[in-house]
């Protein structure tokens, strides 16, 4: 047998550096194609062990299906929007990516689009070029002085804070999971996003797309915002929305936007490409040869990492590694909890206790620490958070984080739990646990709340006053909104005080539904938590 029929096939779907393939090492056959081609990339990744890409390839189910040895697929950037997650999963197959090699790029393009707004570079550049010389027409305005508002406060919004301190700016910025103590690290004062967009001359948001944030940007925001306000957004495309935004500038309502993604890309011919006061670029956020070359370094030696069956720092999906058989099943199940206990926070948390407890305790469980605060961040970051970077979202936002272990459990053979501290001066918790020979995830516990309920993908949460018929009104608004209720727990500490409801339900329930809910029943708290994104 030839030594290259021994080693690991990987395959480079799309043109990459030779500092990525330097990064590979020579432990490893390299084969090249161009994954654009679907007839060549289905023929040769049948028998390969991993397959880096960057965006141009699709790696959906039927390429995984064919498949049969792929053990990662790397994706040389951020986005995974041409990786079906949940089909890999499916196959055991793990999928990587590089979370922080396009931030510092990232902030980069967020600054030079505020002063192509704020100085008509664009508009000016392609005037003179055409011929037409109109100094007074472009006169600016200088970033010195103005107020700077920021709509999400991670990584990138950080080094964005951190860049126009320079400019002599006063920087306003939104985001309920960070803490006032990290802001004031950061010079940043923490407002409402109200007063944020009314006080601000340069806007830029910097949140994940979730069914939350798309189109938090829109008609009512725009009407609060100055009229000689600018707004900027290089993160996700929908986070503004596009129709609402040509509305706000034809009337006059805001001074200007630069807007690199779009909700539908490529995008060439949308209504605000034709305005002046519009600065417009193709999704360049992650395009500088720096940004590239870090990426592809990054998945390369997270490729070395997963065939070698070691921890994968930047796994998206499982945690890799070598991890003990009895503490693997609670990865994806803390990961659950975790973003349970983001969706009940109603403060920026200070202290989060990840507590093992049970006949695992003994076991190295530092992943199940990670696999927690992956959930945590998940749904509150603009970034994708992995295994390697959670610990360090949690030490940005000034949270202080404790692993505690003990053999004793009461009840189950092993429970997992979070317990958070919140800034204004609250507590929340959740516990869950693996039950029978099939390892049911279930949810045990909830701010002290007995109960014992399958996790689902919608889970709807409710407190109120104990007493007869809410279970009934509960039931009726669901169904009259096509609602089907799954399973149902209440538990309450004493006869007649407060009392949760848990809900496991088939579909999504509106917000409009929740509030329906919440006035009928006099709930003080009506939350969904979703867990199939």
């Amino acid at each position: 047998m030839t030594d290259s029929a021994i080693k690991p096939v990987v395959l480079l779907a799309e043109e990459l550096s030779p500092a990525t393939i330097e990064a590979l090492g020579p432990d490893f056959e390299i084969r090249q194609i161009d994954g654009s081609d679907r007839s060549q990339l289905l023929a040769a990744i049948a028998d390969v062990d991993a397959i880096l890409i960057r965006s141009a390839t699709q790696v959906d189910a039927e390429a995984i299906a064919a498949a049969g040895k792929l053990k990662v697929i790397a994706r040389a950037g951020v986005g995974l929007d041409n990786v079906d997650i949940k089909a890999a999963t499916q196959a055991g197959v793990m999928v990587v990516n590089a979370p922080t090699s396009n931030i510092i790029s990232a902030a980069e393009l967020t600054i030079g689009h505020m002063l192509s707004l704020a100085r008509h570079i664009p508009a000016a550049g392609s005037a003179l070029k055409a011929g037409e010389w109109k100094r007074s027409k472009y006169t600016g305005t200088e970033l010195f002085e103005k107020k700077i508002g920021i709509i999400g406060l991670g990584r990138i919004g950080a080094l964005i804070a951190a860049r126009l301190q320079a400019f002599g700016t006063q920087i306003l910025a939104y985001d309920p999971y960070v803490t006032s103590a990290r802001a004031a690290q950061l010079g940043v004062q923490l407002v409402s996003l109200d007063d944020l967009l009314a006080q601000s001359d340069f806007i830029t948001i910097h949140m994940p797309k979730t069914p939350e944030t798309i189109g938090m940007i829109g008609a009512e925001a725009f009407k609060t915002m100055k009229n000689s306000a600018y707004v900027v957004n290089v993160a996700r495309g929908g986070l503004i929305d596009e129709a609402a935004l040509y509305e706000a500038l034809v009337a006059g309502e805001i001074a200007g936007a630069g807007i690199d993604v779009f909700v539908k890309e490529p995008s060439t011919d949308l209504p605000f490409f034709a305005l002046d006061n519009v600065v417009v670029t193709p999704h360049l956020g992650a395009s500088t040869d720096e940004a590239q070359e870090k990426a592809g370094i990054s998945v390369a030696k997270s490729v070395r990492l997963a065939l070698a069956g070691e921890l994968v720092p930047d796994a998206v999906n499982v945690a890799g590694g070598v991890i003990d058989s009895d503490v693997r099943p609670g990865i994806p199940l803390i990961e659950k909890l975790g973003r349970i206990f983001t969706a009940l926070t109603t403060a920026s948390v200070t202290q989060i206790d990840v507590e093992v407890a049970g006949e695992i305790a003994v076991k190295d469980v530092k992943a199940l620490e990670l696999a927690a605060l992956k959930g945590v961040f998940t749904d509150i970051v603009s970034e994708q958070v992995s295994y390697v970077n959670a610990p360090v979202l949690a030490e940005q936002r000034g949270i202080n984080v404790r692993l505690i272990t003990t053999e004793e459990a009461t009840d189950y053979r092993n429970v997992l739990s979070l317990h958070g501290a919140l800034s204004d001066g609250s507590q929340i918790s959740v516990a869950g646990t693996l039950t029978g020979p099939k390892q049911i995830e279930k949810l045990v516990s909830v701010n002290g709340y007995d109960i014992e309920i399958p996790i689902s993908n919608h889970l709807v949460v409710l407190v109120y006053q104990d007493r007869p018929g809410v279970v009934g009104t509960l039931g009726g608004i669901l169904g009259q909104n096509g609602i089907n209720i799954a399973g149902m727990q209440v538990s309450r500490l004493a006869d007649g005080g407060q009392a949760l409801c848990l809900l496991t339900v088939d579909s999504s329930v509106p917000q409009t539904v929740l509030d329906q809910v919440r006035e009928a029943i006099e709930a003080t708290t009506a939350r969904e938590v979703d867990l199939e994104g």
